[in-house]
């Protein structure tokens, strides 16, 4: 397997990493939230160094979590106990994004790059064939990488995916706006207290995290068109799409309905009461019943 493990400390990055101690601070704080012993694994790409962080039996299932825009994979804390208790769970931080992956050699500026650079990631893990779980930016990667390489998903979970099924909304883009000018744990924080509506929240810990995040990575993701699942047809992967029925993002029935126009054989399971961005985050039996069924196949 062309990879580094570092088991020793969650927190460690390259030395190339522009990750200040501040941030990579905040993220070990965020992960020691997980229930679960965390194994940060760096693995090399045409792109650069890309941070994952395992857990889960090494004989299980593989399955990779990306993660929404603006995050990291700090923030699967609430369901890495229960999906590393059958797969071999690898989660993410994007290339580009908050996290301690490192660009370097080719960059990323198309989608086309996206895929090369999760074939990369996917190959230096030594993984021929994964599940894929995504939230938000992070389902539209991995419905994406579904209509590149179907053979190489297994199943695929989408939760409250952006730009899938439907587009932003402009009121939670203007809200957003702050994010991007004055970045910062205070305007994360207001912005995340508006769009869960006062319902299930976000851990301070992840607040922290993504303020510090913002003010430090401030380059725009690689993002495009919606992805054309409907051409997979027969050869769609299993789907289970979650909208958040309290999401600001967008319009959770209209996603809801086009995903069950669009994938076939798709189960769509709405949670209600519940945020875009806590969806992660939220405690939740039911919703870890759903995962747990769905995986097992």
């Amino acid at each position: 397997m062309n990879a580094k493990s570092r088991p020793e400390d969650a927190s460690s990055a390259p030395s190339a990493s522009p990750a200040s101690p501040a941030f990579r601070a905040a993220y070990a704080a965020a992960l020691g939230l997980w229930p679960v012993a965390v194994e940060p694994v760096d693995v090399e790409t045409e792109f650069g160094v890309t941070r994952v962080n395992a857990c889960g039996p090494l004989g299980g299932p593989p399955l990779v979590l990306l993660s929404g825009g603006g995050t990291t994979s700090a923030v699967w804390y609430a369901r890495v106990g229960g999906l590393a208790r059958t797969h071999r769970v690898y989660a993410v931080d994007l290339m580009g994004g908050p996290g301690l992956s490192v660009p370097g050699g080719r960059p990323l500026r198309r989608p086309a790059d996206l895929m090369a650079w999760l074939d990369g990631v996917l190959a230096a893990l030594g993984v021929e064939r994964a599940a894929l779980l995504g939230h938000s930016y992070g389902g539209w990667i991995a419905l994406s990488y579904a209509v590149h390489a179907p053979d190489r998903v297994a199943r695929l979970v989408l939760l409250d995916p952006t730009q899938c099924f439907g587009g932003f909304r402009v009121s939670y883009l203007v809200r957003a706006v702050p994010l991007l000018v004055a970045p910062g744990e205070a305007a994360a924080r207001r912005f995340l207290a508006w769009e869960c509506r006062g319902g299930p929240g976000v851990a301070p810990e992840v607040v922290r995290l993504m303020g510090v995040g913002g003010r430090e990575f401030r380059g725009r993701p690689v993002t495009g068109p919606r992805p054309e699942a409907g051409r997979l047809g027969a050869a769609a992967p299993p789907a289970l799409v979650v909208p958040a029925g309290g999401s600001r993002v967008h319009d959770a029935r209209r996603v809801a309905e086009t995903a069950g126009r669009t994938l076939a054989g798709v189960r769509v399971v709405t949670v209600p009461g519940v945020g875009h961005h806590a969806l992660p985050e939220l405690r939740s039996a039911v919703l870890d019943g759903e995962l747990a069924g769905f995986l097992a196949g």
